[in-house]
């Protein structure tokens, strides 16, 4: 069955998990990386469509930070990409890049849980735990995200200090904490509480505001994101 679906082309999917009907349904934000990626190159290859090539595509590259790095040439080393796909890439980071070099009235601001996660999405795919910090200005706009730590994202293996690293080297006032659920649920451990209230606690030493801690978990088909704001459920907050 494996085989099947890793063949079947993108017309033969349900409309709704057809990357272009869920942009079409539920906006640009709702798509994953590998699902805005899809968009972008259009096609796959003879062996695979072009959302399983797209998934491939981050895992090769270690995610979309990855991507930005890797280079045309590195691009067309991968299976299925090409000159012509590699080029509709580059650009499209370089478009990105442009976007939030062009002023700080394009930054996103993270009003809510629901835009971070958004944000954070492909942190959903990833197969180890991962530990990411969005930096914040004074009106709570998006100056940049930082992977923190990957691997097991306990008290035993974060660094406190490395959690604030950044914020306090760009002078950042306040940071938006998030961590993923390789196994898909978001439901919070009782680690991940303890892991928050270290980092709430030593926000308020550095003065550094901590608005949020949200857990990712994989999106169903037809869903968004899925997540869990520990603030909201009163865990590792005062």
């Amino acid at each position: 069955m494996s085989d099947v679906r890793y063949h079947t082309v993108l017309k033969e999917m349900p409309e709704g998990e057809r990357p272009r009907e869920r942009l079409a349904l539920y906006g640009e934000r709702a798509l994953s990386p590998a699902e805005l990626l899809a968009i972008v190159m259009r096609t796959g290859s003879a062996r695979e469509n072009v959302l399983s090539l797209a998934q491939r595509l981050l895992q090769h590259v270690n995610g979309l930070g990855g991507l930005e790095r890797a280079s045309f040439r590195e691009l067309c080393e991968v299976p299925g990409i090409g000159p012509a796909k590699a080029a509709e890439l580059k650009a499209a980071v370089e478009l990105g890049r442009r976007v939030l070099a062009s002023g700080d009235d394009m930054r996103p601001e993270i009003s809510s849980p629901e835009i971070a996660a958004t944000l954070l999405c492909g942190m959903a795919s990833e197969s180890q735990e991962q530990l990411r910090v969005l930096l914040l200005d004074a009106k709570n706009r998006l100056q940049r995200s930082v992977l923190v730590h990957q691997g097991t994202v306990n008290s035993a293996q974060v660094r406190i200090a490395e959690v604030f690293s950044e914020a306090v080297r760009d002078k950042a006032p306040a940071i938006f904490v998030a961590h993923n659920h390789p196994s898909g649920d978001p439901t919070p451990s009782a680690e991940d509480a303890r892991v928050t209230q270290a980092i709430v606690r030593a926000g308020k030493l550095l003065e550094i505001g901590v608005v949020d801690h949200l857990v990712i978990g994989r999106a169903r088909p037809g869903d968004s994101v899925r997540y869990v704001s520990l603030k909201a459920l009163g865990l590792g907050f005062d």
